[in-house]
């Protein structure tokens, strides 16, 4: 393997990773909110609720699956479309993938803890259609911004985009 390769698999797998760590934090913040919505709902009851390492948790698998997501060309279609559409469309479409995986999550763990597929699913089902529900429809709303810079930085380009969230502008003109 040649020098330049080697850096170039290098810088791709940097990129990769910062990526992956904006995700989360992205995901971690919005998710953060609603563990402390419900604690602070919890609170009046007089129930004790404090599940931010799940939060931190849920938000780094998320991040993976949007990542293979990418890395398999999931979600590309209508991109060519007003960018309304693809960041509609890879709202919801992730948002399912990541319900897939939820789903694909309690098997293995059903698998591992009781030995049985099925009591994963069991498992997933006690938390009620309700749940499930709220969940995903949670995660594709906080999708929406999250895709639209998202496809702001691909027709613009991601260096662009940040310098114009982070560097300050000259007014002047």
């Amino acid at each position: 393997m040649t020098r330049p390769a080697r850096s170039g698999l290098r810088q791709r797998a940097l990129e990769e990773l910062k990526l992956f760590w904006l995700i989360a934090l992205y995901l971690w913040i919005f998710l953060g909110s609603f563990t402390t919505y419900r604690r602070l709902v919890l609170a009046e009851t007089g129930v004790t609720y404090l599940h931010y390492g799940v939060a931190l948790i849920e938000a780094l698998v998320i991040a993976k699956v949007v990542l293979l997501g990418k890395m398999f060309g999931f979600g590309r279609r209508f991109e060519q479309l007003p960018l309304i559409v693809p960041v509609a469309y890879k709202s919801i479409a992730f948002g399912l993938l990541v319900m897939l995986f939820s789903i694909l999550e309690h098997v293995v763990e059903g698998m591992l803890r009781h030995h049985s597929g099925w009591s994963g699913l069991r498992d997933l089902a006690a938390l009620g259609i309700d749940e499930l529900s709220a969940r995903v429809l949670m995660l594709t709303i906080a999708f929406v911004p999250f895709f639209a810079f998202w496809e702001i930085g691909r027709v613009l380009g991601m260096q662009r985009l940040a310098a114009m969230f982070f560097v300050r502008q000259d007014t002047s003109a």
